[in-house]
């Protein structure tokens, strides 16, 4: 049996919320407080409160992306009922949504600031356990009219790249969240 050192499947993202895919478009996400996300990196959330700075690859203006941000571990991991918990979403030219951040029509070789922002950042705010927010970045067809969703929970985003023929994701990227102060673990009862 092979042993994987793909983050993305250590993690559980691809499994739990996305089907194997190969990366081919850099992305990254840098929160104000110059911390960058890395894979099954820990941000505070005080370091999450504002939108990040989302940078996506590419050489070609006119190709366009989606840009999605889910908790699959909502409201905890250890029942997770609200999964996937959409916190912004963003067009690649730009539509984010936070919680999950949903942007779309965002240019290659920008930033989601150039996007429409279809689901307005919200700040993740764990309450217990230790979340999983994950970018996932999807190419475009062509330019889309995207709406928001009624909802941000129970966001399913193999769904929604189905239904928008976003076929499999272009990049993702994760970080691990916890109550501030928090330790995950369990309590002792006196």
């Amino acid at each position: 049996m092979a042993i994987t050192t793909n983050p993305l499947v250590v993690g559980r993202v691809i499994g739990d919320v996305l089907e194997p895919f190969a990366s081919s478009i850099p992305l990254r996400v840098v929160y104000n407080n110059n911390k960058e996300v890395i894979n099954s990196g820990e941000l505070k959330p005080s370091q999450i409160i504002n939108p990040p700075r989302v940078e996506v690859g590419g050489d070609d203006l006119r190709t366009l992306y989606t840009l999605v941000m889910v908790d699959p571990d909502a409201p905890s991991p250890s029942d997770p009922n609200m999964r996937e918990y959409l916190h912004w979403s963003w067009p690649w030219v730009l539509d984010m949504l936070m919680g999950l951040r949903l942007v779309t029509n965002i240019p290659a070789t920008t930033s989601a600031s150039f996007g429409q922002e279809v689901v307005s950042y919200e700040s993740p705010r764990p309450t217990s356990g230790i979340h999983r927010f994950i970018f996932v970045l999807f190419r475009q067809p062509r330019r889309m009219s995207i709406p928001a969703p009624g909802w941000r929970q129970n966001f399913i985003t193999r769904d929604f790249a189905e239904y928008y023929n976003l076929g499999l994701p272009v990049a993702a990227v994760y970080f691990n969240c916890q109550r501030q102060g928090g330790s995950g673990g369990r309590r002792l009862m006196l």
